[in-house]
C-alpha cells in the first residue's frame, strides 16, 4: 500500500502550483501580522518573502517569526518589489501591501486562474478598506470604476504574475513612485484579469489625510506621470 500512496503524493507535488508571496514593508510591524496570516496556509505558497526596506520597528522580527523570509533591501517600493522578485523561486509571483489582507478563498480563486489562463494573463484583487463609512464606500465604487473604466489598478490591490510574463515584461523598476502603474501599462487590459475577492487595506491613511484630499492628490500626481513628469520629482509632491 505504500507505494501507490508515494506515487499519489508525488503527482499531486507536480501539479500544484508553486506560488511565491512577495511583501514590501517599511515599519509595518503595527499591520504586517494579518497581512501575513491570510497567505500563510495554502498549500500552493512555497515561500513567502518579506522585503524589509531598513525598518527601525519590529517589521523583520514579526515577519520571520510567521515564517516569512527576510530580504534586505534599500528603501523604495520599486526596489524592494523587485529585490523580492529576484529572491524568489515559485513559477507564480505573488505580490502584496504590508497593510493589505486578502480574503478567504483568495488562493482557490488565484488557482482557478492560473489553471485556466496559463502563463500569458496577470490578475489583481478587487480593492476594499477596512472602513464602512459611506466615504471608504464611495472610494471604492472610483475605484471599480477605475479598474473597469481605465484597466487601472493600483498596487494595493495586489499583481498574481507568472514569472515568465514577469520577466519578458522586465519586472518592477526601482523607481521612487507609480512602480505598479509602470508594470500594469506594460501588461495592457487585455492580459489582465480582475478577480472578485477583494484585498482590504487598512485606512488609517485616508482617515488622516482625508477622504477627499488623499485621492485628488494621488490623481494629481498621476496625471504629472501619464505627462512625462520623471518620478523622482513627482514624489516631492506625494510625499
Amino acid at each position: 500500500m505504500a507505494a501507490p500512496i508515494r506515487r499519489m503524493d508525488k503527482r499531486i507535488r507536480i501539479e500544484l502550483v508553486q506560488l511565491s508571496i512577495i511583501m514590501p514593508a517599511l515599519d509595518a510591524a503595527y499591520r504586517i501580522a494579518p497581512a501575513l496570516a491570510a497567505v500563510h496556509q495554502p498549500p500552493m505558497v512555497v515561500e513567502i518573502l518579506v522585503v524589509d526596506g531598513g525598518s527601525q520597528d519590529d517589521t523583520a522580527s514579526i515577519a520571520g517569526a510567521a515564517g516569512a523570509k527576510i530580504v534586505k533591501s534599500s528603501k523604495g517600493r520599486g526596489a524592494q518589489l523587485a529585490a523580492g522578485a529576484a529572491e524568489a523561486t515559485g513559477d507564480w509571483l505573488l505580490f502584496l501591501h504590508a497593510d493589505t489582507v486578502l480574503d478567504s478563498g483568495w488562493a482557490e480563486e488565484a488557482n482557478r486562474f492560473i489553471e485556466t489562463s496559463g502563463a500569458s494573463r496577470a490578475a489583481v484583487f478587487r480593492f476594499a478598506l477596512d472602513d464602512r463609512s459611506a466615504a471608504a464606500a464611495r472610494l471604492e465604487a472610483i475605484v471599480a470604476w477605475r479598474c473597469r473604466a481605465m484597466a487601472l489598478p493600483y498596487g494595493d490591490q495586489g499583481l498574481l504574475i507568472s514569472r515568465q510574463l514577469y520577466d519578458a515584461l522586465g519586472g518592477y523598476e526601482a523607481i521612487p513612485l507609480f512602480e505598479d502603474v509602470h508594470i500594469i501599462r506594460r501588461i495592457g487590459r487585455d492580459r489582465l484579469t480582475l478577480l472578485d475577492t477583494r484585498a482590504v487595506t487598512f485606512a488609517t491613511r485616508y482617515r488622516q489625510s482625508g477622504y477627499f484630499r488623499r485621492p485628488m492628490r494621488n490623481l494629481f500626481c498621476l496625471a504629472l506621470y501619464h505627462v512625462g513628469i520623471p518620478p523622482h520629482l513627482i514624489a516631492r509632491i506625494y510625499g
